[in-house]
């Protein structure tokens, strides 16, 4: 059996030589955590084939406090896949130990270090687990963002028995000392209420204590598991133990030195100790059928709903691919996700109105191979936009359907309103962006998106629309369609999307009957990516290229085709919601903002009048 004793001693030398090689980083929140860990990954509780980190019997491990990645590090230093050399290279630019752990390293399951998230992503790769355990390490100073305890909340309520919390309670955060400190007894009466078994440790430096507490673990049922133990930032070092002042700060070479000698190496210590093998379990494998989108059931000219559209898609996709998984923040009677539920309900997921913890759980779902699609209104995405962001810097691949898009919404007023959306998903790198204009884009856009990697946002509208598309129409991502005759010489391009795609064709009509101005007109359905070969030459043809978009200026679809068109000298006008918004019509909104159809033509009969134009 390991000596945890001397593979704890050796744990603390290799986060103080990391960090101070390094020049920065957080000793002293990585060594208060480290008999938690060393009893974890060497006293035979934590089952991992290390040198298959994909391997499906894996038990995982989510350091939600990314900040103590020295650890982590230290860790699989001993576990015998880091050199010694390699340590010393932490946060360095070329190394994979990055100052918080990154997908850089291939032993980790998500990036972390945006605190409060990492029980979340826990919980996602839980959900797929049947025997493995998820460990998830948190600091106590996390624990007071609210998305912890929205995981806890929803981690109780499903009696999700493949997780174990370890909450590392040193009590001192980046400042001073936590609002609750070392009272273990509060963060036990939170967590038993919420449906958690709860094991106070009053000593988690005491190997017995904390090994003891690991075993009863293990035998739980039915629940999730939450070990609440108390420690000692900067343990084992004493010029910093429990010291305020000492957060991101790492020893000087002469500190190095002296601490070192308080640490010596233990007699029979060894280079590398084992940790425990997986059992081997059976593998099923699940075949898919090939994706085809079945026939549209959408006439032309039929008002729908695009976010109808794209439920009735969701159970297609959900029938040809048994990966795809759904989840819903309480509004899946508004988003259509309610069709998915009825057909497929154990791969439906009620996340109720918490959307931080429903963008991490999807996450780290999509960490073990599932394809999630997400959905709820765009305007309150806006607040799990550093869920999202993480997700990404993860390399998790997920698709994200924002509904109740833009003033158009009508009366439910400016805090249902998805406006900065477009701009939130584009900041994105690498991400997908698309708005259909129809029930048919929105169907056949969504079987486009499953193939992809990365964030995948739908921009869904609210209102009816008439379907514009015959099923045969194909929406490859990248590109749009052209509306009007590309044989003839058109006068301007108006370029929209989604719900101002239906006001430009109003207005193209009236612009050639009563203005005789000829327009063409783009539906980009594809924001970014954009086809932006295509773009420059239907905009080099015109004298005026006008966008118009039911969304605020920054970062929306005019600045997206502005910034693709910089170099031509067509010049690019824009028609976007530029006032505050407030309750009223869908029709009456338009006109307010000046983004309907006679806002369209007075802006272009305007621009082809003035002395710059005609």
């Amino acid at each position: 059996m390991n000596n945890i004793g001397d593979i704890a001693v050796l744990l603390r030398r290799a986060i103080l030589e990391s960090t101070t090689s390094a020049g920065s980083g957080h000793p002293t929140s990585s060594l208060s955590a480290v008999e938690l860990m060393a009893v974890l990954f060497f006293g035979g509780f934590y089952q991992c084939d290390i040198r298959n980190p994909d391997r499906e019997e894996n038990d995982r491990m989510v350091f939600s406090k990314g900040h103590a990645a020295p650890l982590l590090y230290a860790l699989y230093h001993l576990a015998g896949v880091i050199s010694h050399n390699e340590l010393l290279t932490l946060r360095d630019f070329s190394s994979n130990l990055e100052g918080h752990p990154s997908m850089r390293f291939p032993f980790i399951e998500a990036a972390t270090g945006s605190l409060g998230q990492g029980l979340s992503v826990g919980l996602g790769i839980a959900l797929t687990q049947k025997k493995a355990k998820t460990y998830v390490l948190l600091g106590d100073s996390e624990l007071a963002e609210g998305q912890v305890w929205e995981a806890a909340m929803w981690a109780g309520y499903r009696r999700v028995d493949t997780i174990v919390a370890i909450i590392d309670v040193n009590r001192l955060g980046q400042r001073g000392e936590t609002m609750v400190g070392w009272r273990l007894q509060e963060y036990e009466t939170r967590f038993a209420a919420f449906g958690w078994h709860t094991i106070v440790v009053a000593d988690g430096h005491d190997v017995d204590t904390v090994r003891k507490a690991y075993r009863e673990a293990a035998t739980i049922k039915h629940k999730p598991t939450v070990i609440i133990a108390k420690t000692v930032k900067g343990k084992g070092v004493s010029v910093f133990e429990n010291q305020e002042g000492w957060h991101g700060k790492p020893l000087s070479k002469k500190e190095l030195f002296m601490a070192l000698r308080e640490l010596p190496i233990p007699a029979g210590a060894r280079e590398t100790y084992d940790i425990s093998m997986p059992p081997e379990q059976a593998q099923t494998h699940v075949v898919h059928s090939s994706l085809v989108t079945p026939h549209s059931p959408y006439a032309l000219n039929k008002e729908l709903a695009p976010r109808y559209a794209f439920g009735e898609a969701l159970v297609a996709l959900g029938k040809e691919a048994h990966d795809v998984v759904v989840f819903d923040a309480e509004v899946s009677n508004s988003t259509y996700t309610t069709m998915f539920g009825h057909e497929y309900s154990t791969r439906f997921y009620e996340m109720f109105i918490a959307e931080q913890n429903m963008i991490s759980v999807a996450s780290g779902m999509a960490t073990r191979g599932k394809v999630p699609v997400v959905a709820t209104f765009a305007a309150f995405l806006t607040r799990a936009f550093d869920q999202l962001r993480m997700a990404n810097y993860s390399n998790t691949s997920l698709i994200v359907a924002g509904t109740h898009v833009g003033v158009s919404i009508g009366e439910d007023g400016p805090s249902q309103m998805g406006l900065e959306d477009i701009a939130m998903m584009r900041s994105l790198p690498g991400s997908t962006v698309v708005y259909p204009a129809d029930a048919t884009a929105s169907y056949k856009l969504l079987f486009e998106l499953y193939g992809q990697q990365g964030i995948r946002y739908m921009r869904l509208g609210r209102s009816k629309v008439p379907v514009l598309y015959d099923f045969d129409i194909e929406f490859p991502l990248g590109g749009f369609h052209t509306w009007g005759d590309t044989e003839k010489t058109n006068d301007v391009l108006i370029i929209a999307a989604g719900i101002t795609l239906h006001e430009a064709l109003k207005a193209q009509k009236e612009l050639l009957d009563v203005h005789h101005v000829r327009a063409l007109v783009i539906d980009l359905y594809s924001i970014e990516p954009m086809d932006e070969v295509g773009l420059i030459a239907y905009a080099r043809s015109v004298k005026y290229v006008l966008t118009v978009e039911d969304h605020y200026p920054a970062g929306g679809i005019g600045e997206a085709v502005s910034r693709r068109l910089v170099n031509i000298p067509t010049p690019v006008y824009s028609l976007a919601v530029n006032k505050t918004p407030r309750s009223g019509s869908s029709a009456t909104l338009l006109e307010y903002e000046g983004i309907d159809a006679r806002a369209i033509i007075h802006e272009i009969t305007s621009l082809l009048h003035s002395k710059h134009g005609a």
